[in-house]
């Protein structure tokens, strides 16, 4: 359904963020993008949603497809309309607003009211403390169910594909595993999710797939089970080294031999 086809990213004219990233979402899947702060996660996102403009980046070399049509040249609102819908790092929600309008204005691209109503009336269901709290203004909610928020605005596009950065970023354990069958729910309704996770045992628990990316490049593409049991994602992304402490003490000397490896 989504596929990115070695895509290169440059900043302002000088800075190459990614390096021919190439990466596919079937119809249907969960796909984990994982790598370390810095690594191009959230640039790649950015390429997909059409937003990178917004912060002087553009695509190079490369392109973006969904059902085998280019969308990279579209503007972010048509990628939108294409199937596409970004939730954004950190929330970003209408604060002023209240749940209920920051719903009405996921769906601004949609013109089929029927359409609408039953998506609002779904997303409701997926999300009851959201129905709890439709007149609230969301500035007020507790960080969890802004998290909630920010996804449930995301559906409200009705999108074929849902991208997902760092969606259980400072939140509780407990809110946390809501989030993750949470998004086990969206996937089930028939949603792709492409899902950038700092907590790689979450994001790989419910991923088929799973992509890792260094320095601006994949350097991993296999299996989500064969992520978890691989030997350097257990050390240095779900901290299960063999040695323990000592072992991750060393982390810039083993991060420079694993890098040394994986881009062989």
């Amino acid at each position: 359904m989504l596929e990115v086809r070695g895509i290169e990213v440059v900043y302002n004219d000088v800075v190459l963020a990614l390096r021919g990233v190439s990466l596919e979402v079937p119809d249907g899947g969960i796909v984990a993008l994982l790598g370390a702060n810095g690594a191009g996660k959230t640039t790649t996102l950015r390429a997909i949603s059409g937003l990178l403009h917004v912060h002087d980046g553009e695509i190079t070399k490369g392109g973006i497809f969904v059902d085998g049509h280019r969308i990279d040249r579209l503007d972010a609102a048509a990628i939108v309309r294409s199937g596409i819908t970004q939730v954004l790092e950190g929330r970003r929600i209408f604060v002023s607003l209240t749940v209920d309008e920051n719903l009405r204005a996921g769906a601004f691209t949609r013109r089929d009211g029927v359409g609408v109503r039953r998506t609002y009336d779904w997303v409701m269901s997926l999300f009851p403390v959201l129905e709890q709290r439709r007149r609230r203004v969301a500035g007020y909610l507790s960080g969890g169910e802004q998290q909630m928020l920010a996804i449930a605005r995301g559906l409200m596009a009705s999108p074929k594909v849902l991208l997902l950065d760092e969606p259980s970023l400072g939140l509780a354990p407990r809110i946390v595993q809501q989030i993750r069958d949470i998004i086990v729910e969206i996937n089930r309704s028939g949603t792709a999710v492409l899902l950038v996770e700092q907590n790689a045992a979450m994001a790989l628990q419910i991923a088929q797939h799973g992509f890792i990316l260094e320095t601006g490049r994949v350097v991993m593409d296999k299996m989500a089970s064969d992520l978890l049991r691989d030997e350097d994602v257990r050390e240095f992304y779900l901290g299960l080294g063999a040695e323990g402490s000592a072992r991750r003490s060393y982390r810039d000397v083993k991060h420079y031999r694993r890098r040394k490896r994986w881009l062989s």
